[in-house]
């Protein structure tokens, strides 16, 4: 866009509706148990990723797929709430993604994800939406595989940097990996990638270095209580996580993402949008849901003006 100077991050991704049910006890095949409630909570890691991004404070617009049915409202519900702007939203002849949550009273789940209208989201619907020289597209692997090579390699070709978490973790094109900036993993993604790679025998430390060797980019491992750490240029960069008690951490990996891109949409260096990302996440995991638990900025500032500290070496 002539004249534009905010760089967009522009969310390619999976927006679903998560219909949650609590009951006493997870079933068994052919069991059927009588539940004691049913929440409908709007989710899908693209979504997730774009709501976290717009909370911390960046311009964002999702490039995904609904179906033509009551869900979809549901499911955009706070991504229009937070005024992204959602004209890359295709409505599509299937049913809205749809994840069956049964979660019994010790905590243990059970999920069944119905991709439906993700499943229809191509490259072309990227293009048609625009991204521009200094966007960010932030990319997942909940829709189809060739889509999320057709779109970074077009952002590549636009000037536009890529942001790639490698969730859910599958087998994958390994060619993805020569058009991303910055790859996300948690501690099994990572484990999955080197194996896909072959590579030597590795600590977390050596095997975040060793991919951000092999490819050129960043490349930044999540690791839960342990906090996060990234390699970059030959230099490594840790963080801390909170000292908090969970209550519920679903959806802490995606505002991870999410704050994290916009960290570096924003201009920030590696160290400081990680050290915010790292708070981010731990605040989501202290209130229920995904999209729900995600912090505003200003409750994330607020924390880190209490003294958050990160290391690089």
């Amino acid at each position: 866009m002539p004249g534009r100077t905010v760089a967009v991050i522009v969310v390619f991704g999976s927006i679903n509706i998560d219909l949650i049910g609590q009951a006493p006890t997870l079933m068994r095949p052919g069991e059927t148990v009588l539940g004691t409630s049913l929440e409908f909570s709007p989710g899908g890691k693209g979504g997730n990723q774009a709501l976290a991004a717009s909370r911390a404070g960046a311009e964002v617009k999702m490039v995904g797929c609904v179906g033509g049915d009551d869900f979809a409202t549901r499911a955009l519900a706070l991504l229009s709430e937070a005024e992204i702007d959602l004209s890359g939203v295709r409505r599509m002849d299937r049913h809205t993604g749809t994840a069956l949550i049964i979660v019994d009273d010790a905590g243990e789940n059970m999920i069944t994800v119905l991709p439906g209208a993700n499943s229809r989201l191509t490259a072309a619907a990227l293009e048609q939406a625009g991204i521009a020289e200094g966007d960010y597209l932030l990319l997942q692997l909940e829709t189809p595989m060739e889509g999320v090579l057709g779109a970074a390699a077009l952002a590549r070709e636009n000037g536009a940097k890529v942001v790639l978490n490698l969730a859910p973790f599958m087998d994958f094109d390994l060619a993805l990996l020569d058009n991303v900036d910055v790859l996300v993993v948690n501690e099994t993604e990572l484990a999955g990638v080197l194996k896909m790679l072959d590579a030597p025998k590795l600590d977390e430390t050596e095997a975040v270095v060793w991919l951000s060797e092999k490819f050129g980019n960043i490349v930044v491992a999540t690791l839960g209580s342990r906090g996060a750490i990234a390699a970059a240029d030959g230099t490594v960069t840790t963080v801390p996580s909170l000292k908090i008690k969970p209550v519920d951490t679903v959806g802490a990996g995606d505002t991870f993402v999410g704050y994290l891109a916009a960290g570096l949409a924003e201009g920030n260096e590696l160290s400081p949008a990680m050290k915010r990302a790292s708070v981010a996440a731990g605040l989501a995991c202290l209130t229920p849901g995904a999209q729900p638990s995600i912090p505003e900025r200003a409750a994330v500032e607020d924390r880190l003006a209490a003294g958050e500290n990160s290391t690089a070496k």
